[in-house]
């Protein structure tokens, strides 16, 4: 490989891990703003709404899978960095595994909740609605307890960096190696997402239809500016929507650059920090998005969003 090539890829890697730094920066303060903004009313001795308590737990999911992103893989384009250890490794894939498994669930549960609300009321769905507050909170605690018990069995089969006799890819001493996944173990993980992203799929066309059905029901009976509950409702319907679509984009980008770094191209650094952006894409915009499209919030009065 001729020296051109080298310095140009040394190029690219270095502009994507500064793109991972920057995506750290912005998406930490934001998702710090988003849970101080919704775990406020626990601090002045009020409940927290279900929808409140969903994106508190978003929010502590995001910031994990920002910072395992992150740190400590692309800071050696920094400063040097000397091997990391095995426990190490396991402690950090870990980590990340959890944090996106409980970051996908409570964005079912968001999607599924929002669903919920839309559905007209009946005697048995008012029932259902009054109960929501605990129901969700329970929900997303179990969204952590599962993710760690379903990714039980990452911390055997992570191994620290493998040191080769070759020293032309000094990289490679510095990542873990996961070498020990089968296809089946991907399969399955695959299997576990697909679920997840089918009820929030499922959630959102049942959203778009009855959103869709009520406002030819309501066309010749309201103006938009008589029913201000409806509109906030169907804003924050639309902000699901589009987390839902933003989602499903970089997961499925994601877990293509994924299968082509570890089956097919495995010594490309560039395919990992480029997974690596799209990993930490949705953690960044998420917050953003949030913030900046509910009207109470301060910061989309500020920003005029």
């Amino acid at each position: 490989m001729s020296p051109y090539v080298k310095s140009l890829k040394t190029i690219e890697e270095l502009a994507l891990q500064i793109l991972l730094l920057c995506q750290f920066g912005v998406g930490t303060v934001a998702n710090v703003l988003l849970f101080v903004y919704n775990f406020t009313p626990v601090l002045t001795g009020f409940q927290q709404r279900p929808r409140q308590v969903i994106l508190s737990h978003m929010a502590v999911a995001n910031a994990l899978i920002l910072f395992i992103t992150t740190f400590p893989n692309n800071m050696m384009a920094f400063a040097q960095r000397s091997s990391r250890t095995e426990l190490k490794c396991k402690l950090e894939y870990f980590t990340q595994v959890v944090a996106r498994c409980a970051h996908l669930c409570s964005t079912c549960v968001l999607s599924t909740h929002q669903f919920v609300t839309l559905v007209p009321v009946n005697r048995g769905k008012l029932i259902l609605r009054a109960s929501t507050s605990n129901l969700v909170s329970y929900s997303c605690y179990s969204c952590w307890f599962f993710s760690v018990i379903i990714n039980i069995y990452i911390p055997i089969k992570i191994t620290g960096p493998q040191i080769s006799d070759n020293n032309n890819d000094s990289k490679s001493k510095l990542f873990c190696s996961t070498s020990g996944f089968s296809l089946g173990i991907v399969f399955l993980r695959f299997a576990h997402d697909t679920i997840f992203m089918s009820i929030m799929v499922w959630t959102s066309v049942s959203m778009v239809l009855l959103l869709h059905r009520h406002r030819q029901q309501m066309k010749h009976i309201l103006t938009p500016n008589q029913n201000p509950r409806g509109q906030a409702e169907t804003r924050a319907t639309h902000t699901i929507l589009m987390l839902v679509v933003i989602f499903v984009i970089f997961y499925l980008l994601n877990f293509i650059c994924i299968i082509f770094y570890t089956f097919f191209i495995y010594s490309h650094q560039f395919l990992r920090h480029f997974s690596e952006v799209l990993a930490a894409g949705f953690p960044t915009i998420s917050p953003l998005l949030l913030i900046f499209r509910d009207p109470k919030n301060p910061c989309s009065v500020f920003f005029k969003c």
